[in-house]
């Protein structure tokens, strides 16, 4: 999708082991911007706050999916700090059924998005279940985590410009800027991935748990969808890119490790 106002994205623990035992704030008296409650609008102080309670120690995250997803927020921003000076710090919505947001009214078939309008990530509780059920995705945490990264990698684009100036191209296809800019934050969350453990809140991260991003990645393909759906694949109405791109992309930036290697529109094909 594009720019501006426009919504973009919606698209055992074994391996991913969490560390810090401060799991908020890794004991710098600092609280990640979460929003449990749904509206959208708040800054999720009260949410925040319980689950400081609950989620004190790399034990606490491991088994409960609530503060693993806390885990990994804190991963992610503490890794896009580090790797770029324009970074500024996101709040994540966590909703169930519908959210308003400053891109609109959205539901839960919307899936996971980022809203430029209020800088804001919002992913529906309900698409973990869906990614397995609907989309045939193995799961498993990493791919949780996979979800969260792409739609922090849509935030690195609008700190950057990037949105913005992608929202002039309105085409589709699996060239198109709309591909190019959901197939560079996939190359985001690579590069997350590659840098998890140097962040302090993951312990280990092994081939299996990149091996369930990269199954998550091809389950959301545009082909793998319009397959599914329509019982043919039209690449000319791709908007996210196909699965085969979204893995390779992924791997660019997971195995390069640079933000130069995730620049999808200094390419000529994708």
């Amino acid at each position: 999708m594009g720019a501006g106002g426009a919504a973009i994205g919606g698209g055992g623990l074994i391996g991913l082991i969490f560390l810090v035992v401060q799991l908020l704030g890794n004991g710098s008296g600092t609280v990640p911007q979460i929003d449990f409650g749904g509206s959208g609008t708040g800054s999720g102080t009260g949410a925040t706050q319980d689950l400081a309670a609950e989620c004190q120690t790399g034990e606490d995250a491991n088994q409960s999916s609530e503060c693993r997803i806390v885990g990994v927020i804190n991963s992610v921003q503490a890794f896009w700090e580090g790797a770029h000076p324009l970074y500024q710090p996101a709040t994540t919505v966590f909703f169930e059924g519908g959210v308003g947001t400053g891109c609109g009214q959205a539901s839960s078939a919307t899936g996971p998005f980022y809203c430029p309008a209020d800088r804001q990530i919002y992913i529906d509780l309900g698409f973990y279940d869906a990614l397995r059920t609907q989309f045939g995705a193995r799961g498993g945490p990493f791919a949780e985590a996979y979800v969260i990264a792409h739609e922090y990698g849509h935030h690195v684009e609008n700190l950057t410009g990037v949105l913005g100036r992608a929202s002039r191209d309105r085409s589709t296809g699996p060239q198109s800027a709309g591909v190019r800019v959901e197939l560079m934050a996939d190359c985001y969350a690579g590069l997350w991935a590659g840098n998890a453990v140097e962040t302090g809140y993951i312990e280990e991260l092994t081939e299996a748990d990149i091996a369930d991003g990269l199954n998550a990645a091809a389950a959301i393909g545009d082909d793998r969808i319009q397959e599914q759906a329509l019982g043919e694949v039209s690449p000319e109405g791709f908007t996210h890119g196909s699965s085969e791109q979204r893995q390779r992309w992924f791997l660019a930036g997971y195995r390069e490790g640079t933000l130069e290697a995730c620049d999808t529109f200094d390419v000529r094909t994708v």
